[in-house]
């Protein structure tokens, strides 16, 4: 098949390391590491960060990600490291712990060295003192040292600093670290969690280097050469599930994994359908959200609408025009000092303009959007960043990430959704992802509530429903003078999707 070409590029890639990536993987947990100077220069970018926003004393501490037990201790989940300890420290281990002196820059690992037990089950890790070395900290100390370290400066009542824990099993080894009882865990952690830091961190993880986004582009193109495998490959008879274990399977093949879990579905109108045993016919339209996380841990992610059969239906080709078009006028805004929830307005527009010359809405397109008629088909926000996490940074908060402390989230219904908005800067990268989507639950509500009547034509609407939902998604780059898609060009005109569909 024509995309077998870049499977041997990327599976080369992925396994043979860059110019930039150091070709050995660091651990068995496989992340692989970039170079010392790397998370030197990352914590040093911390640090001015922190004093910029008027801290310049205290300790940071940060905690590896533990085993996470799927249903009983010893089954647990595949390890995935923390995002923000790989941005800052790098290494894969599980269980350790990271503190950096503020004031001096003293960065320290702490480890505690394995059991011959637990080296019979899980075999023997690299040499801590050579892990701390590579990533150019101080240690390791053992975890014992630590929670010496965390009690001194409790005593001293010197100021201490974490991110907000995402596990549960974060909250509790952090409330243990910190004394606290485990009945008040999140109260009494939030003592130690700072606005400030997080909004520094954030600033320095959502400018990505060269290196980070050539990962994060390797992503993409995997990504990519799966969709459009399936694109040729699927068909009629085909269930959701079958589709979403091809993209597993695809990406195993590949050595990488998934970045979320897949949405592969004839049911579009839901945003995050789960694959079922649905067999596809071919007057459905398919929707595949799906992408790959790369060894270091960047992750792609893309979203392809196709007809199953050979073309497109009448009404869903009109509606899917109506995307492409919203998709091209928000991607033609982008630019730096461009504040992204202007450009989320601007596929809003186009959206709006597209449904009324379809007869679906009414009114000044401008007027609609302003008082969200166009969020009964557009309920969600336009994009998010995209690095170590396929959402970025949002175990941190999303409005620390998205909104900063430049802008306030919306409460109007759509708007509320939108998760990135602030001003964009080179070196970001996000996703621009509008969707089409025709709900019957909220249709049926709206039209009951008579909301937004002005602007919408509820029974022609009613004869459009069995559209279904699609969307179009896309990962971009910031740059100095504009943006660019990351990723091999993906034509993704109704005339290629049909041609692909028609050459199978």
């Amino acid at each position: 098949m024509r995309v077998a070409f870049y499977y041997e590029v990327l599976l080369s890639l992925s396994l043979h390391g860059t110019d930039s990536i150091d070709p050995c993987l660091a651990n068995s947990y496989n992340i692989r590491m970039f170079p010392r100077e790397t998370y030197v220069k990352r914590r040093a970018s911390f640090i001015r960060a922190l004093n910029e926003r008027g801290i310049s004393r205290g300790t940071f501490i940060l905690l590896a990600n533990g085993a996470s037990p799927r249903n009983y201790p010893s089954n647990c989940y595949p390890f995935r490291q923390d995002s923000s300890w790989l941005y800052l420290v790098g290494t894969g281990l599980p269980d350790c712990g990271y503190s950096l002196d503020i004031e001096s820059g003293r960065s320290c690992l702490y480890a505690d060295e394995p059991s011959l037990d637990d080296i019979i089950w899980t075999g023997a890790p690299p040499s801590l003192h050579e892990l701390a070395q590579r990533v150019g900290v101080e240690g390791p100390s053992s975890l014992s040292e630590l929670h010496s370290l965390v009690a001194e400066k409790l005593a001293r009542k010197e100021p201490l600093f974490i991110l907000p824990p995402c596990r549960g099993e974060q909250q509790a080894r952090l409330a243990q670290l910190f004394g606290i009882g485990a009945s008040a865990h999140a109260e009494a952690l939030g003592e130690f969690i700072d606005p400030r830091v997080i909004l520094a961190f954030v600033s320095v993880r959502e400018v990505k280097d060269a290196d980070e986004i050539a990962e994060i582009e390797r992503a993409v193109t995997a990504t990519k050469a799966i969709h459009e495998e399936l694109l040729h490959s699927l068909e009629p008879g085909w269930t959701e599930k079958a589709a979403a274990d091809y993209v597993l399977s695809r990406a195993s093949a590949m050595g990488l994994e998934l970045s979320f879990a897949t949405i592969a579905t004839c049911r579009g109108a839901v945003l995050h359908n789960s694959p079922t045993g649905y067999a596809a016919t071919a007057g459905d339209t398919f929707l595949l959200d799906a992408g790959l996380e790369m060894p270091s841990g960047y992750a792609g992610d893309l979203t392809t609408t196709f007809p199953v059969g050979p073309r497109f239906g009448t009404q869903a080709k009109a509606i899917y025009e109506v995307l492409l078009h919203a998709f091209g006028a928000a991607t033609a805004a982008l630019a730096p000092g461009v504040r992204f929830i202007d450009v989320h307005r601007r596929a809003c527009l186009a959206i709006a303009e597209g449904l009324m010359s379809l007869g679906l809405m009414r009114g000044d397109p401008h007027e609609a959007v302003e008082a969200g008629a166009h969020a009964l088909f557009f309920p969600h926000g336009l994009g998010h960043q995209i690095g170590l996490d396929v959402h970025d940074m949002e175990g941190l908060g999303e409005d620390y990430v998205g909104y900063g402390d430049e802008l306030r989230r919306s409460d109007q219904f759509g708007l509320h959704s939108l998760r990135l908005a602030k001003t964009l800067k080179p070196g970001m990268v996000h996703s621009v992802e509008p969707g089409i989507y025709f709900i019957p639950q909220l249709f049926q509500k709206w039209r009951a509530e008579r909301i937004c009547h002005d602007f919408l034509n509820y029974d022609i609407i009613d004869a459009w429903m069995s559209v279904g939902g699609m969307r179009i998604e896309e990962d971009w780059c910031i740059t100095e003078h504009g943006a660019r898609r990351l990723g091999p060009a993906f034509d993704k005109t109704v005339e290629a999707l049909e041609s692909a569909r028609t050459a199978q």
